[in-house]
């Protein structure tokens, strides 16, 4: 829901299953103030959407990940008369024994590459660094 104009009005997100409820403003999404914007949601799904495909790709390789932690920082820049969301950057930790940095990496890339969250956003640039931890 958003009342008022751009610049002054204010709006509140509510997830369908109660998990979630917060306000958004202009601020909130264009400069620094309190509350949250959509960008910042489509980080936090792409984060977790990210984490859950990077797991079970380790688990289809016969690996156990101790723990993947991941975040995601969403790009929202003018371009033209509009913004867009121009990139997306996936930053992965992951716990997994017995893997080697290649494997670790190209399955990290795997699951960047086919997320259902990745694949939606595929019209934006999505990097990824990736740091296994011993």
């Amino acid at each position: 829901m958003w009342e008022g104009n751009l610049r002054d009005g204010k709006g509140k997100m509510r997830m369908s299953s109660g998990a979630y409820e917060g306000s958004y403003t202009f601020a909130s999404r264009f400069e620094e103030g309190t509350g949250t914007n959509p960008e910042e949601l489509i980080a936090a799904a792409h984060a977790g959407c990210f984490s859950m495909a990077f797991s079970n790709g380790l688990a289809k390789a016969g690996f156990t990940p101790k723990r993947v932690s991941t975040n995601a920082k969403v790009h929202l820049e003018k371009v033209g008369e509009g913004f867009k969301i121009t990139t997306i950057e996936l930053h992965t930790e992951g716990e997994v024994p017995s893997i080697d940095e290649k494997q670790f990496h190209e399955l990290a890339e795997s699951a960047k590459q086919n997320c259902p969250v990745s694949q939606l956003v595929s019209g934006v640039t999505i990097k990824l660094q990736a740091k296994l931890l011993r």
